[in-house]
C-alpha cells in the first residue's frame, strides 16, 4: 500500500506532462505486445510451412507444394506461392528467381510494420519529461521571486523536486521502450533473414530436378 501511495504522489507531483508520457507508454506497449505476438506466430507459421513444403518440392510435388502453401497464412508460403505460380509461364531460374525476390518483398514489409515507432515514442516520453522538467522550473522561479528571502530557499528545492519528476518518468518510459525495440528488431530481422535463406533453398530445390518436377507438374495438371 505504501508502494502504491509513493507512486500516486510521485505522478501527481510531476503536473500534467505526466498524463500524455503515460500516454506514450500505453501506446508503445500496446505496439510491443502486438508485434511480439505476430513475429511469434509468423516464425511459427513459417517453420510449419517450411517443414511441409520443402520435402515435397525436393521430391519434385509442386503442385501438392502450392495447394498447402495457398492454404497457409504463412509469410513463407506466399514466397513460396510467388515462385511456384511463376513456374507455369516460365521455368527460367532468373524468372522464378524474380518472383521469390518480388514476394519476400512484398511480406518484409508486413514484418517489419510499427516497430520503428517504438524508438520514436521513447524519444517523444524522454522529451516530454525535459520539456516538463524546463516548464516546472520555470513556473518555480516565478512564484520564489515573489516570495520573501525567507521562503526562496525551501520553495525553490520543493519546486526543483517536483520538476524533474516529469523527466524522470520520461526516462523510466523511454528507456524500457528502447530495449522492447531493440529486441523487436532483432526478431524481426532473424525473421527476415530465414525467409530469404528459405527463398534461396526454394529456388535450387525447384532446379535441382527440372526434368523430374517438370513430369510431376505435368502428371498433376494432367490428372
Amino acid at each position: 500500500m505504501e508502494i502504491y501511495n509513493n507512486v500516486v504522489e510521485f505522478f501527481q507531483g510531476g503536473g500534467i506532462f505526466m498524463y500524455p508520457i503515460a500516454a506514450v507508454l500505453a501506446f508503445g506497449l500496446a505496439i510491443a505486445i502486438e508485434r511480439w505476438i505476430y513475429l511469434t506466430v509468423a516464425r511459427a507459421r513459417t517453420r510449419r510451412v517450411w517443414n511441409q513444403v520443402i520435402p515435397l518440392i525436393q521430391a519434385g510435388k509442386l503442385r501438392e507444394a502450392r495447394n498447402i502453401a495457398e492454404r497457409s497464412g504463412a509469410a513463407l508460403s506466399r514466397i513460396i506461392d510467388a515462385g511456384l505460380s511463376r513456374m507455369e509461364h516460365s521455368r527460367r531460374r532468373e524468372d522464378i528467381e524474380l518472383a521469390l525476390e518480388e514476394g519476400v518483398m512484398e511480406v518484409v514489409p508486413r514484418i517489419e510494420k510499427r516497430t520503428h515507432y517504438l524508438a520514436t515514442l521513447a524519444n517523444i516520453a524522454t522529451l516530454l519529461g525535459l520539456l516538463g522538467t524546463i516548464i516546472g522550473l520555470i513556473e518555480a522561479f516565478t512564484a520564489v521571486s515573489m516570495a520573501s528571502a525567507t521562503e526562496r530557499a525551501g520553495m525553490l528545492s520543493a519546486s526543483i523536486s517536483v520538476a524533474m519528476n516529469t523527466t524522470a518518468f520520461g526516462l523510466m518510459v523511454g528507456i524500457p521502450l528502447l530495449l522492447i525495440h531493440s529486441m523487436l528488431q532483432t526478431k524481426t530481422t532473424q525473421l527476415v533473414g530465414y525467409l530469404e535463406t528459405a527463398a534461396i533453398k526454394v529456388l535450387n530445390g525447384i532446379n535441382a530436378r527440372p526434368g523430374e518436377a517438370e513430369g510431376s507438374e505435368g502428371e498433376a495438371v494432367a490428372a
